[in-house]
């Protein structure tokens, strides 16, 4: 399949690209700094572009079988608008060249509901500190990607992980239509659950949760990474 991925040079996009290519796909990778790219395979093409940028976004569309987005931002307390221009540009690309199948990623913490099993103090502490402060600015552009989304009219899935972190391999995770227990999704099962979806067109227009349950780091490992400025996707 053709597939082409936005947000490619993140640590889920790089993930995404290697799985794809090894699954025998043929990948377009976009991203701002593609000299920065480590991957090379005969069948990635490397494409230097901003999403921000509707022309740009368009000239990567035509002859794609599917997209991927795994945009990220880091926290931070400017606003954030990266999420919803890229997701514009690209819906509307591909609605253009006709292409209908669209996975993307934003964040469990959209689901609006407490992961089950979760301690007192993460419910109505830790987590909602970190939606409306340290969070903020990703999460409202993250709801009005899903709303662009959601009203593209394209075969969409949106992707809802939890805490972000780094594994070496793809795990025995789980998947459901409705937040699930723990905080943490390695990045090689989020890379592997995208990747499936926008193969095999499964969960379409579905939000879906992916959640690692084995290998986790724990919550203040995680957090001190995205208060250094670790980036979500």
């Amino acid at each position: 399949m053709k597939l082409v991925i936005f947000g490619a040079n993140g640590p889920t996009g790089r993930q995404a690209t290697a799985q794809a290519i090894a699954d025998g796909h043929t990948v377009t990778a976009v991203t701002r700094r593609p000299e920065q790219f480590p991957l090379s395979d005969p069948r990635l093409r490397v494409v230097g572009a901003d999403v921000r940028d509707q022309s740009a976004v368009e000239a990567v569309m035509a002859g794609q079988q599917a997209v991927i987005s795994v945009l990220g931002v880091p926290y931070g307390r400017k606003p954030v608008s990266l999420y919803s221009e890229g997701i514009t540009h690209i819906t509307q690309a591909m609605t253009k060249h006709s292409v209908r199948r669209l996975v993307c990623v934003t964040s469990t913490v959209l689901f609006d509901v407490a992961a089950p099993g979760e301690t007192f103090l993460f419910r109505k502490v830790v987590e909602p500190v970190i939606a409306r402060t340290m969070g903020r600015t990703v999460y409202e552009d993250m709801r009005r990607m899903e709303a662009i989304v959601r009203e593209s009219g394209l075969d969409w899935t949106v992707v809802r992980p939890a805490g972000l972190f780094d594994a070496e391999s793809v795990s025995d995770y789980e998947v459901a239509a409705s937040r699930l227990p723990g905080r943490f999704t390695a990045r090689a099962d989020l890379a592997h659950a995208v990747l499936l979806r926008a193969v095999e067109d499964i969960d379409v227009r579905t939000f879906i949760d992916v959640r690692t349950t084995q290998g986790t780091p724990t919550f203040l490992e995680l957090l001190r990474k995205e208060a250094s400025g670790g980036k979500g996707a």
